[in-house]
């Protein structure tokens, strides 16, 4: 499999640039996280990175915190690139959903343990989602969370596979979901394992 390469200075657009092609830039990457998201019940959903949706939050971090200075720039992109999935590897982030701002911090907490409950079935393989560290203490968890799905080697193939069933299971004691991967969702990521 070929690395998904990281986004490189040389790519980033200046904020005056971006403000003019921003639409046009939110309403390709809007196309392109539909076949990258996964809702698993109401409360959690998943986008599944790479190179473009990491592109995308780069830019859009410099634009929120009108950053211009270079090493500011690096600093950004160097964060965001541990985003981007390695080799054999799906990456996604996982979004916490809570609509009561008044109990997020006492909802969130009913997530405590979350990054020991997700995994990726396909068919018999399950794959145990591997989440990045130090986003949950005891007590306090972040609505967004970032996750990855290490890939062996049959996996592209089980992907295009419509006979075999996907899955993405959140199976918390107190959340318990799972959806089907839909078809589009399922082609983007085996061309990522490619």
């Amino acid at each position: 499999m070929m690395p998904v390469a990281p986004v490189t200075l040389d790519e980033i657009i200046g904020l005056q640039r971006y403000e003019e092609v921003r639409d046009d830039v939110r309403r390709r990457i809007i196309e392109l996280k539909k076949k990258r998201r996964v809702s698993v019940g109401d409360k959690v959903t998943f986008v599944f990175e790479n190179h473009d949706t990491v592109w995308f939050q780069i830019q859009e971090m410099l634009r929120a915190e009108r950053i211009v200075d270079l090493d500011r720039v690096r600093e950004e992109i160097e964060v965001y690139n541990q985003l981007i999935p390695r080799p054999n590897e799906l990456s996604a982030t996982m979004f916490l959903e809570i609509t009561d701002q008044a109990k997020v911090r006492e909802e969130l907490l009913r997530f405590q343990g979350i990054d020991e409950c997700v995994r990726l079935e396909l068919g018999s393989l399950q794959l145990q989602g591997v989440f990045e560290p130090g986003r949950a203490k005891e007590d306090k968890l972040s609505a967004v969370q970032y996750v990855r799905f290490v890939c062996p080697p049959e996996v592209p193939r089980l992907l295009v596979d419509q006979s075999i069933t996907a899955r993405l299971i959140v199976a918390h004691p107190n959340y318990h979901a799972a959806a089907e991967v839909p078809l589009p969702v399922r082609a983007s990521l085996a061309e990522d394992l490619q």
